[in-house]
């Protein structure tokens, strides 16, 4: 097939290097002041693969101890000499361990081979917007945004599968996820299908699902910035189990919290047969590093203060006076109008207590049996903002439902969305101006949708990654007799529908938001690949007469060069024609680059 692609060119000022890929010899040119050096791709090249993890951390440790580097390779008994006793030396010590997890630590570290198709047709706004839907393994997805987006992402929200024995898990095979998803999606014939329930039947019911989460937290961790938070939803089946991988990944000392929230109020439907219904979940919080974050806290609002006494001081609220940790302030508080007498571990003195009783800041209870309390005056306050609580309250699994049910004409599209301002109270208290957020089990597409009315509400131009799998929706579902085959089509749509109803509500506001976003959907390199193997002599001569693969175009090169380079899918491209070739000029990324078409 011709190829109507002669050249690239890309051209990055910082390094003064030009690096032409020709597409007939299937070569990159290199090109600097002093010297040209012609390289065939090979299978294991850079330039067909995502970040190496493994390579970079092997630099970093190069970097903090030189003196372990000998011949270029790492010397570890020189490195345990170093860390003398931080070194673990004995068989029983505390760690958290199952069957599989070796396999799924390495395949965290290994890179992958696939790249990001443009899908502008299923698009809103391409040549401007900041914000992307990746269809996709979100494993694979992950490793390809290690280069562009390390350390950019400043909040973290996904809601997995909870393992409930019917949910879906992903079974990857780390011998080629890549090719399990292309087989998922039907784009490779196969028997095998990579989504499949869980049952809690299986004899590694609990480590197959920690075998899939476990590699993508890892990948995770490393898109967070410094300021960064990763937030989970999960219930009781792995709440136990994801705390400790969390731990393991991020360090127990980046434990935010575990914050707890009411999915209904009222027992309904069949009793559970031991008559106790759970009635919450959870959203387990780690940071990147716990010294450098900070939430934003709850407004100190008017409402949760009166006045009932008339005190001319202002409005008021009751607090309490006991000690909380190891004060020791044992004593005995009388009320002189009833002479009740009130012992305890109080966190005044003695003396302070007295001065507060004399200025009528004490409330004595009309009880024996009570416990005297303090009056805290709304003016009282320094800040205008009061310390957030872990247990967040009730928000409305039903009410949820019934939203998204109205922004579908009542139809009910999505079986138990999370309820949008739950994942608005956790982006109110974590994301600044122009902070990105990153959900990678995107499901029905809440975390845009809230995003959305964060900024539309706080005028800010927070930015959002979604990843979701095309999972199949059962025939019998009313989403898909409504036309949706898969759960991304349903959040792309969702997000339309949400974006238009902002345009029609807030038709000034709108004009100021990037009301659009980006689609890219994951597939195998467009680089046919020279892997040097005689064994592939065949396959290899005619993949170097047509280079790029089949189907694919120029625009599908230039989006797989920026993911290789490190460079923001986002990035602004101004395409010029030059001497009848195409030129991209392309801004953003951390630097300028140029490339030719």
């Amino acid at each position: 097939m011709s190829i109507a692609i002669r050249a690239l060119l890309l051209i990055f000022g910082q390094l003064n290097e030009h690096f032409h890929l020709n597409m007939e010899s299937n070569s990159w040119i290199k090109q600097d002041r002093h010297s040209m050096s012609i390289k065939r791709i090979q299978s294991n090249d850079p330039l067909s693969q995502s970040k190496d993890l493994v390579q970079d951390s092997i630099e970093k440790l190069k970097a903090l101890f030189p003196q372990i580097v000998t011949e270029d390779k790492i010397d570890f008994n020189v490195l345990k000499e170093i860390l003398g006793e931080e070194v673990e030396h004995g068989e029983e010590y505390y760690r958290f361990t199952w069957a599989g997890k070796t396999q799924a630590r390495r395949e965290a570290h290994k890179p992958s081979t696939g790249t990001l198709i443009p899908v502008k047709e299923e698009s809103l706004d391409w040549e401007t917007t900041q914000n992307l839907y990746i269809e996709g393994d979100n494993l694979e997805v992950l490793k390809l945004l290690q280069k562009s987006y390390a350390e950019k992402v400043k909040m973290i929200y996904i809601d997995p599968p909870y393992n409930t024995g019917s949910d879906f898990v992903y079974k990857d095979n780390y011998g080629d996820n890549l090719r399990n998803y292309q087989e998922f999606t039907g784009q490779l014939d196969s028997e095998g299908n990579r989504l499949s329930t869980n049952s809690d039947s299986d004899g590694r019911y609990h480590s197959n699902w920690l075998n899939m989460m476990y590699p993508r937290l890892i990948l995770a961790k490393n898109l967070l910035r410094d300021d960064g938070m990763i937030f989970i939803s999960i219930d009781d089946h792995e709440a136990e189990n994801l705390k400790k991988i969390c731990s393991e990944i991020f360090g127990t000392s980046n434990f935010v919290g575990q914050f707890t929230w009411e999915t209904k109020r009222a027992a309904r439907g069949v009793p559970p047969s031991n008559l106790l219904m759970h009635n919450h979940e959870y959203i387990l919080c780690y940071s990147k590093k716990n010294d450098m974050i900070k939430l934003k806290g709850l407004k100190r609002e008017k409402s949760d203060f009166s006045n009932p006494d008339n005190d001319p001081r202002g409005i008021w609220r009751s607090e309490s006076i006991k000690a909380t940790g190891k004060q020791d302030n044992y004593f005995e508080i009388i009320d002189k109008n009833t002479g009740n007498k009130y012992m305890g571990n109080w966190a005044f003195s003695e003396k302070s207590i007295q001065s507060m009783i004399e200025k009528n800041l004490i409330i004595f209870p009309k009880k024996k049996t009570g416990v005297p309390r303090q009056k805290k005056f709304f003016n009282s306050y320094k800040n205008e903002t009061k310390a957030g609580v872990t247990s967040l309250g009730w928000y409305s699994t039903e009410n949820s439902t019934k939203y998204l049910m109205g922004l579908f004409n009542n139809q009910k599209i999505f079986d138990h969305p999370k309820p949008r301002n739950l994942i608005r109270y956790i982006i109110d208290q974590t994301l600044g101006k122009e902070d990105i957020i990153l959900d990678f089990f995107s499901g029905s597409a809440t975390v845009a949708d809230a995003l959305y009315d964060h900024n539309l509400m706080e005028q800010l131009k927070c930015q959002y990654i979604l990843v979701q799998l095309p999972e199949d929706i059962q025939k019998k579902k009313p989403a898909f007799k409504a036309g949706y085959k898969t759960i991304s089509e349903i959040g792309r749509e969702r997000i339309r529908r949400v974006i238009q109803q902002i345009k029609e509500s807030y038709p000034e506001k709108s004009e100021a938001m990037d009301l659009g976003f980006k689609v890219f959907r994951l597939d195998s390199s467009n680089i046919n690949a020279w892997d040097g193997s005689p064994e592939n002599l065949k396959a290899n001569l005619f993949n170097a007469v047509n280079s790029i693969k089949s189907g694919r175009d120029e625009e599908d090169v230039l989006y797989e060069v920026l993911l290789k380079y490190g460079l923001d899918l986002t990035a602004s491209i101004e395409q010029r024609l030059i001497e009848r070739e195409r030129v991209y000029k392309i801004y953003g990324g951390g630097q300028n680059a140029s490339l030719s078409v």
